[in-house]
């Protein structure tokens, strides 16, 4: 199964200027874990989570009306194309430890894939629990890492 039949082709994206506050109405609103960072043409250029406003934002005490999602964003950011499998998508999912993709053609955000998507098709099931055992055992790896140091 290709990652077109499952992605969400409807995509709410917001542009590096504009504010960290937008970031997380947008979220707000759409019920979102993740916005994909785009030029104005459609280029991906990073994407943004509610984690990252909070970690980049909130917690060091910055002005979320203030501070532009360019600064907030993470960067490099993991994305599939429509026309890979959603195998190749699930294990792309896991290595980066992430639970959605940009779907990006001809260097354009055309959807998003989450590991709901995954997860709500049968022939996914596999796929989809493999990449989120992965996903919750480089997260427990961390937070008992964490524990250890006294943090």
């Amino acid at each position: 199964m290709l990652v077109r039949e499952l992605m969400n082709p409807q995509v709410v994206t917001i542009t590096p200027g504009e504010s960290a506050a937008l970031a997380a109405r947008l979220l707000s609103r759409y019920d979102l874990g993740a916005l994909p960072v785009c030029q104005n043409d459609g280029r991906l250029r990073g994407i943004v989570t509610d984690r990252d406003l909070v970690l980049r934002c909130l917690a060091p005490g910055e002005n979320p009306e203030r501070l532009p999602v360019g600064d907030v964003m993470t960067r490099s950011c993991a994305f599939v194309t429509p026309n890979a499998d959603v195998t190749q998508a699930a294990h792309i999912m896991a290595s980066a430890q992430v639970r959605r993709l940009p779907v990006v053609e001809n260097q354009k955000v055309v959807g998003i894939l989450s590991l709901g998507d995954l997860a709500r098709s049968r022939a996914c099931d596999m796929e989809a629990g493999a990449a989120l055992a992965d996903i919750s055992r480089e997260i427990r790896k961390a937070s008992l890492n964490l524990g250890a140091r006294g943090l």
